[in-house]
């Protein structure tokens, strides 16, 4: 595919020159391992990948969109990966068949679940081992980067394991193929083979066919037929399908035929879960203090965790330097979500008192009994870390005696923290809340 040349030649005009000579240069095109909505290069090692995906992925995937008129997802993988995609990608398929490309690593295993995709997991898993029997459609929404293209992928890779025919394709993809088979006055019959003699189709972010008349028309029929011959029908969505304007009320019905699941933002454990298989999955070792903070201080999009990490990580390895709290912070200044310039001592008393169970003027009193002053210590605490307030600032605000009084505080709850892993992830949660509200 010439095309994956053509896009590094585009890039090369846009980079400096010291850019593409130490990294980009080095990069494999691999057509075997490509196709028209998904592209591989292949990097020397795993320092250069990591490199490569932080910090020209995202200007990779938008060079082969303004080149090909398709979306693409980009991957940049090492020598001993690309043997491993190979052959995961090309054990027991039929090549006839095989007319999907699915990322290897979106699989239930590499999924963490917690609470708050518990029942998308549990539903997506029972859905890839009885296709076309329990839940069809099953449709999984929610916001951007929370997990639903792996779960989506997921089935597809366990039933391409199993000499299924899969099809995936972004509803982007869809409705690119179908205008090119109007444009191009070929017949439709080879088109509708493709979407309607599959044993399962799943479809990526459908809320884009609004509007759009004429795919959802042809939608409309291939999902009729597909039902009919009890394939499976597995969509995603960034909101539930009686919420998606400009969708005909008749794809809104059949959507909800089977079963509609949501997948929220994770909680702060299943954050530190994610770090932590994205840490094993890409070989990187970061203590559990880095994972504390950043599950805390990141925001919920996985996508944009992952990247974080390997950001970390490359600048880590290039600088030759331990990643610790401090290299984070100043690598990752403008992902972080610390941005607390309007996060004010009240707001932080507010939800505090909420949380503990104490009333606001009781933390703003002089009380000494212990569940206020704990509360107290622990707002002075917060109010350290996240807001530029001074000790004497803070004195002065809780009528204490001096900023020893503060400082004293604030120690008492640095030392809880070193000797109590379960106040430090209360804590760690408390901040989370704080952050997001």
């Amino acid at each position: 595919m010439i095309i994956g040349t053509t896009v590094l030649r585009e890039l090369k005009a846009e980079i400096n020159e010291i850019d593409y000579k130490r990294y980009i240069k080095q990069l494999k095109f691999k057509d075997k391992l490509s196709n028209s909505y998904f592209a591989v290069y292949e990097a020397p090692n795993i320092l250069i990948a990591s490199w490569v995906k932080t910090k020209y992925k995202s200007k990779i995937e938008s060079l082969f969109e303004n080149i090909t008129g398709n979306r693409y997802e980009v991957d940049i993988i090492t020598k001993k990966s690309s043997k491993k995609r190979v052959s995961s990608n090309t054990k027991n398929i039929p090549t006839s068949q095989n007319q999907t490309l699915l990322n290897p690593s979106y699989t239930f295993e590499n999924f963490v679940m917690g609470s708050s995709n518990q029942f998308a997991f549990t539903t997506a898993k029972s859905v890839s081992q009885k296709p076309g029997i329990l839940y069809n459609p099953l449709l999984i929404y929610g916001g951007t980067g929370l997990g639903k293209t792996h779960l989506l992928q997921a089935i597809g890779n366990y039933n391409i394991g199993l000499n299924k025919n899969v099809i995936y394709v972004t509803s982007e993809q869809f409705l690119n193929e179908f205008i090119s088979t109007i444009k191009q006055l070929t017949p439709t019959e080879k088109f509708r083979e493709k979407f309607r003699k599959c044993d399962i189709l799943l479809i990526d972010d459908v809320q884009f066919f609004s509007g759009k008349e004429g795919v959802q028309e042809e939608f409309f029929h291939t999902f009729n037929e597909l039902h009919q011959n009890k394939a499976q029908i597995v969509l995603t969505s960034d909101k539930p399908p009686k919420k998606i304007a400009g969708l005909d009320d008749r794809l809104k019905s059949r959507f909800e035929f089977g079963l509609t699941t949501e997948i929220q933002s994770p909680e702060l454990e299943t954050k530190i879960g994610i770090i932590q298989k994205k840490c094993e999955l890409n070989k990187i070792d970061i203590n559990s203090d880095v994972i504390n903070y950043l599950a805390s201080n990141l925001g919920e999009n996985i996508r944009e965790i992952e990247g974080a990490i390997i950001k970390i990580n490359a600048m880590s390895s290039v600088i030759n330097k331990p990643i610790d709290i401090e290299l984070a912070k100043n690598i990752l200044k403008d992902n972080l979500k610390e941005n607390t310039s309007d996060l004010t001592l009240e707001t932080i008393i507010s939800l505090i008192s909420s949380e503990l169970n104490v009333k606001p003027s009781e933390i703003k009193s002089k009380s000494r009994v212990k569940k206020i002053a704990d509360a107290r210590a622990i707002v002075i605490y917060m109010a350290r870390q996240l807001t530029p307030n001074s000790t004497p600032k803070l004195a002065k605000f809780f009528s204490m005696k001096d900023h020893s009084s503060v400082s004293k505080a604030e120690t008492k709850i640095k030392n809880l923290i070193k000797n109590d892993e379960n106040f430090k992830l209360f804590l760690d949660n408390l901040k989370n809340t704080i952050l997001n509200n």
